[in-house]
């Protein structure tokens, strides 16, 4: 007889000087190398990883560890010295009717940012799923708003707004939808934080176009031509098969929009100033630090705007995402 050869996968498996265990061999009872596991590499995987993690405890774990800990001192410039107070701060932030009002215009900020950013990131992902002529250069200008400063957007926007010579004004009056130019910003409440958040918007849908797009462009086209065989109209095929297994690439977008909008500054800032008709939760966290210098109530406040950030987004994550198989 001849000499009985290992199959394909041993040969590979010998060749990389990897088998599934020990005590695996051959057809011919010679034993195999055995599989490599996490520690026979050494100290190999953790030096790859380091620098990861270096990266999230300085920039992240550390920073958040001393926001808690400082929230329950004292720590004021004009009132020294630091000194433990317990949950004072806590509940100064609570009692405070300004922060109070800041919380209420970061609801509506949430609100209209979430849906607004969600359905143009819908849409416009819908419209670009297909290949057509010139569609890169769409794509590459759809992310330019995403990759500017927020500043640099109040900046552009202010000038859209302009209650003396702004864009806006301009057209709406050569439309003849209104007859004088209007003050958009800081008049009225809800109409502050709805322009305000336009301009988030503008720089959040670019991205939430973008992870609606990868999660649309995984779906198979197999499913769309039975659905067709059966007769589904758009509608139909949109939220049976389309809404569906796009659910993880939507989960992520409405996350992304969620916490951009609890945390707008740049364009509130710019926008408004210091005005408190659209102020939000972190240009209350940056007046009470680094204007009042009342650091304790800042770091509590910010803490809890973490919190909150949290628990939204696991309860939207919980909501919306759903693992997907085809």
């Amino acid at each position: 007889m001849g000499e009985v050869l290992p199959s394909p996968l041993v040969y590979v498996h010998e060749r990389s000087g990897l088998t599934v265990g020990s005590n695996t061999r051959d057809s011919a009872g010679r034993r195999l190398p055995r599989m490599r596991r996490f520690g026979d590499y050494g100290y190999l995987p953790y030096l790859f990883i380091a620098p990861l993690v270096v990266f999230i405890v300085v920039l992240s774990l550390y920073p958040t560890a001393m926001t808690l800990i400082e929230s329950f001192f004292n720590v004021n410039p004009l009132n020294p010295p630091v000194r433990f107070n317990g949950l004072q701060n806590y509940r100064d932030v609570f009692t405070n009717p300004t922060v109070n009002f800041s919380w209420v215009n970061t609801a509506f900020y949430v609100l209209f940012g979430v849906v607004l950013a969600t359905l143009l990131g819908v849409g416009f992902a819908s419209a670009l799923r297909d290949n057509f002529r010139g569609r890169a250069i769409v794509l590459a200008i759809l992310i330019l708003p995403w990759a500017l400063p927020g500043v640099t957007e109040g900046i552009i926007w202010a000038w859209i707004y302009n209650a003396n010579f702004g864009v806006l004004n301009s057209v709406l009056k050569s439309l003849h939808i209104i007859s004088e130019y209007q003050v958009w910003l800081s008049s009225n409440r809800v109409a502050t934080v709805f322009f305000i958040e336009v301009v988030q918007v503008w720089q959040m849908t670019p991205l939430a176009t973008i992870l609606i797009l990868a999660s649309l462009q995984s779906v198979p086209a197999d499913l769309y031509d039975a659905a067709r065989v059966d007769g589904a109209n758009r509608s139909r095929t949109f939220f049976t098969i389309t809404l569906p297994l796009i659910r993880p690439g939507l989960s992520v977008a409405v996350i992304e929009a969620v916490i951009m909008s609890l945390n707008i500054f740049d364009q509130v800032f710019v926008l408004n100033g210091g005005a408190q008709t659209g102020s939000s939760i972190m240009l209350q966290t940056y007046n009470i630090s680094f204007l009042n210098l009342n650091f304790g109530q800042g770091y509590a406040l910010s803490f809890i705007a973490v919190l909150v950030t949290m628990l939204i987004s696991v309860g939207v994550l919980r909501m919306i995402y759903k693992k997907v198989e085809y």
